[in-house]
């Protein structure tokens, strides 16, 4: 289904990410972890072709996504949604229009200088704000939302664009402990009940064990461990962050205390 092959970026004498290969033969959530400047954000970059590899190949369904050019590339990124750590949303622009933002790629360009959308596409923005438990907010700016109600606000308008793949570049790396449980508690749904390719890159090894399918690790632009999440060990953490004895992944944790009040809390916070 997806494929890179000896994937490679450099920057001038750096290498950003050096001759990375893994296969993904079916849907699933994916989590890559490892230190700051480990190669996670090129990655998914080369994926959605925001930035072109030097060399290898990335291919999906057959199709060489590196080659593509023009309207090929337009319809592949419409296909391949990016979600960012600092949301990229218009602040001063309602909600409901920033999520209908997810279909610029497919409106004209009069339409698209008036503001103007289908009833049907305002619909189902609210549809999927609703489902992301914010639907409340859509007449508001963005501006006014909390960090992780921006977040939600992303995916949403990612999921505007009914993309295959759901690329989250540090989705949750800003955000309170809660709020980060929330935003990828929504992105682990919209795997599981879509059937959709989630790919997110993250800081935390118990957010990657906790609701990832399939962990992979870098390390200066390599791929150095790719297995299941059970099987990321502290001495594995170790070796994809470099780290010696004394590392512990506790200064890390997103993890929150599962007393009854905590449970409301968060109960609380994915409703507002």
């Amino acid at each position: 289904m997806l494929q890179f092959d000896q994937i490679t970026k450099t920057f001038g004498a750096n290498t950003a990410v050096d001759a990375a290969s893994f296969v993904v033969d079916k849907p699933m959530m994916i989590g890559i972890i490892g230190r700051s400047g480990a190669g996670k954000s090129t990655l998914l970059r080369m994926l959605n072709r925001l930035t072109d590899a030097s060399s290898g190949a990335i291919t999906f369904d057959g199709v060489n996504v590196t080659g593509l050019r023009g309207a090929a590339k337009r319809s592949w990124q419409s296909q391949c949604a990016m979600i960012f750590q600092q949301f990229n949303l218009v602040p001063r622009m309602d909600v409901v229009s920033n999520v209908l933002h997810g279909t610029l790629n497919r409106r004209s360009t009069l339409s698209t200088m008036f503001n103007l959308y289908p009833d049907e596409d305002i619909h189902r923005a609210i549809d999927i704000l609703e489902r992301l438990g914010i639907a409340q907010h859509a007449p508001k700016r963005a501006e006014a939302l909390s960090g992780g109600q921006q977040q939600r606000v992303a995916i949403a308008r990612a999921l505007m664009q009914d993309p295959r793949i759901i690329l989250a570049d540090e989705p949750i790396a800003s955000l309170d402990p809660m709020n980060a449980q929330v935003v990828m508690q929504s992105l682990r749904d919209i795997h599981e009940q879509d059937g959709r390719m989630v790919i997110a890159n993250l800081h935390t090894l118990d957010t990657a064990r906790r609701y990832c399918d399939r962990v992979i690790g870098m390390r200066d632009g390599r791929i150095v461990f790719d297995g299941l999440p059970e099987l990321l060990t502290t001495a594995a953490a170790r070796e994809i962050y470099g780290a010696d004895a004394s590392f512990s992944e506790a200064t890390t944790s997103t993890q929150i205390e599962t007393t009854a009040p905590a449970k409301e809390h968060l109960a609380g916070i994915a409703a507002l």
